[in-house]
């Protein structure tokens, strides 16, 4: 590996880059732009462009793209060229302003939920200046937003920029009640990337990880994650190959990664980058997935980042770590070592309960999916009942500002190890709760309910609004306040009295949570269709047109597309199970009990008893005839799927999964029991437990 300072950034047309390059006029201009949202003149574009290719031709690039994140939750992109012909027949390399401004890909064939027909197919991307661009596989990929020809919103950035600029400008004018003269204040993001590695030999074997994402079948392995060695446990030497060559492409992309560890179920493994803006995090997380499967093929590896690619381990999530911090640094929810006094802090904080509590089906349905279903309320995830830890000290805090009592800071302790020759450790001053889906860690709230496989631009969409809107009720309330600090602190008691009942600090895995959440009027939608259909709620669509971040019809068509995109996904897995079943599996039972019944009958034609043999004969007959009956009804449940994309997702939730289940019961029983070498399938245990 080279030098890592002099590798990190290498592929990145990054602020060094660009100083490096562009003349001094251009490059404060550009800046302006990014720092401030000034608009971009063409004739700065036209340099930029002009440096920007000369800079990706000399790292050997060929062609550029505009790099987009349609409404499919992965990347897009189509490749041109940097060649223009020449009068004498040849060509030169050339790439103007207004190809690295904007591009027009085909919008008819990206989901739009009902915004575009087929016949309407103009679509414009538009240059991200405040993502910087890089090279991937010798193209120079430009980020950029995805509109229609009406304007229309058809990706995922263009309501992350716009919500961002939402918080910004709210949280700017609360500073501004502080005497703080904020220029900008922007959402910050570290999230944790989740995935497992297998053998790229057994996912070729595994028609279901292949097409679906996740084993349709498998009986559990003899041993699991019952013996809690894998968290954090050393690494296979593989592994950490695949590791080491994960950052070093991960770094010449300038994407800041940097913990790795294995986690708690066999062959999972996490990543963990330093914050960035939302905006490059998001982007970044994009590129890091698609890195690390292209590393790990290398590796001899596939990546799953499936929420739940294996039956009773733990499934993969992306905990969302979130923050807002001014142009100069300052974190707005460090709470500073005497948190009680802190007005501005506790503002903020208290913004961010209020955001939760209200628009708590919001942050639901931003982490709704079929994958992510499995995992949710599972003992290794947060329950799908959207709820805030706070920690013992700042709940104490909160507890006597809402009872109008003087709070008592608590003073720093230090843990005693009880080993001399270890030095004594201060305690930090709350625990850590896994259980909680919104956690708040000391300096930021870690949002755990994400899946590993969703952008995260969705969820920081909801969060970065909801909290704007607080903020800005609170600006109007507390502007021109005649008496400031008697005034926010009436607002701060009132509104933490009125959003306490999401604060929970307690067991998220425990029965009594969810009796306690209804009681206390919590949402609690288990599966995605239940979440889903509150995405157009009025009070929902009324906030994101207060902040210019979606319309109504904009609201109704992401609301399409994700129903459309469960049923699907349920769609797929039901049939791609039935394959399996009657392709594969029922064959191999058959021709297994077929030969225990020749012995039987052999061992008779002699004079000898085979009752161990005639029994397990029955038992394979009988589980592979229970099989195929459940996949008969599979079958009809199929085909009775109905057409309206809610009804639909209705549907599989309450019907097809239920079916799916009944026929992996009994195939899950004959992989215990018909002979392994006729199996036709990698086992769980050939599967987690490699060499």
């Amino acid at each position: 590996m080279q030098n890592v300072p002099e590798l990190f950034g290498s592929m990145v047309f990054n602020d060094k880059v660009m100083k490096a390059h562009l003349p001094r006029d251009v490059y404060r201009s550009l800046k302006n732009t990014i720092q401030r949202g000034a608009p971009l003149d063409l004739d700065v574009a036209n340099v930029v462009a002009t440096c920007m290719k000369d800079w990706a031709v000399s790292k050997g690039a060929t062609h550029f793209t505009h790099w987009f994140q349609p409404m499919t939750g992965v990347t897009a992109e189509k490749h041109d060229s940097f060649i223009s012909p020449c009068g004498d027949g040849g060509v030169i390399m050339d790439f103007s302003g207004k190809e690295l401004v904007k591009g027009e890909p085909d919008a008819s064939s990206f989901p739009s939920g009902g915004l575009r027909a087929t016949f309407e197919a103009r679509g414009y991307t538009a240059w991200d200046p405040t993502s910087y661009a890089f090279i991937k596989d010798d193209t120079l990929c430009i980020p950029t937003a995805f509109c229609s020809y009406t304007g229309q919103v058809l990706d995922k950035k263009t309501p992350l920029l716009r919500s961002m600029e939402a918080l910004s400008r709210q949280a700017v004018r609360v500073l501004a009640l502080f005497g703080k003269k904020a220029c900008r204040v922007t959402a910050t993001i570290g999230p944790e990337q989740e995935y497992f590695l297998i053998n790229k030999q057994d996912y070729a074997c595994r028609p279901d990880l292949i097409l679906t994402g996740r084993t349709l079948v498998g009986a559990p392995a003899p041993k699991g994650q019952e013996m809690e060695d894998h968290y954090f446990g050393s690494l296979r030497p593989r592994v950490k190959v695949f590791m080491a060559d994960l950052d070093e492409e991960l770094w010449k992309l300038g994407i800041l990664a940097k913990t790795e560890h294995n986690e708690v179920a066999p062959c999972q493994h996490e990543m963990a980058p330093i914050f960035a803006t939302a905006n490059i995090a998001t982007d970044a997380n994009q590129l890091t997935m698609e890195v690390m499967k292209k590393v790990a093929d290398r590796h001899g590896f596939a990546c799953l980042l499936h929420e739940k690619p294996f039956e009773g381990v733990n499934g993969s999530g992306k905990h969302n770590n979130w923050s807002m911090s001014t142009e100069k640094g300052e974190n707005l929810l460090d709470p500073g070592s005497t948190p009680a006094e802190n007005t501005q802090f506790l503002l903020f904080l208290t913004a961010v309960i209020k955001a939760v509590d209200d628009f708590q089906d919001l942050l639901r349905i931003s982490v709704a999916s079929a994958g992510n279903d499995h995992r949710l309320g599972a003992n290794e995830a947060p329950p799908a009942i959207v709820s805030v830890y706070v920690g013992d000290e700042l709940q104490a805090v909160i507890d006597c500002l809402i009872e109008g009592t003087p709070c008592r800071p608590n003073a720093p302790t230090v843990l005693d190890t009880g080993a001399v020759v270890l030095p004594n450790l201060p305690r930090d001053t709350s625990d850590r709760n896994r259980t909680s889906p919104f956690a708040f860690t000391g300096n930021k709230f870690e949002f755990r309910m994400p899946g590993s496989s969703f952008n995260i631009a969705c969820t920081n969409v909801m969060l970065n609004t909801a909290v704007a809107d607080a903020l800005a009720q609170y600006a109007d309330e507390l502007e021109g306040s005649a008496d400031f600090q008697k005034d926010l602190l009436t607002l701060i008691r009132r509104e933490l009295a009125a959003h306490q009942r999401i604060l929970f600090n307690g067991n998220g895995y425990g029965e009594e949570w969810p009796v306690e959440a209804a009681r206390r009027g919590l949402c609690n939608f288990r599966t995605t269709p239940e979440a889903l259909v509150h995405y157009t709620d009025e009070k929902n669509v009324a906030l994101f047109a207060r902040h210019g971040i979606y319309t109504r019809e904009e609201i109704a068509s992401r609301q399409e597309i994700l129903l459309d995109e469960y049923g699907k996904a349920i769609r797929i897995e039901a049939l791609t199970l039935l394959d399996l079943v009657r392709q594969q599996i029922a064959p191999a039972c058959i021709k297994y009990a077929n030969g225990l019944a020749a012995g039987v009958s052999a061992k008779k034609a002699l004079g000898i008893e085979a009752p161990a043999e005639a029994a397990l004969t029955g038992k394979v007959s009988a589980l592979t005839g229970e099989m195929l009956a459940a996949a008969d009804s599979l079958d009809a449940c199929v085909a009775a799927m109905p057409q309206d994309v809610t009804e639909l997702a209705r549907y599989c939730a309450d019907k097809v999964l239920p079916a799916m289940a009944a026929v992996r019961t009994p195939a899950d029983k004959l992989e215990q029991t018909v002979d392994r070498t006729l199996w036709p399938l990698p086992t769980y245990s050939d599967m987690l437990f490699y060499v």
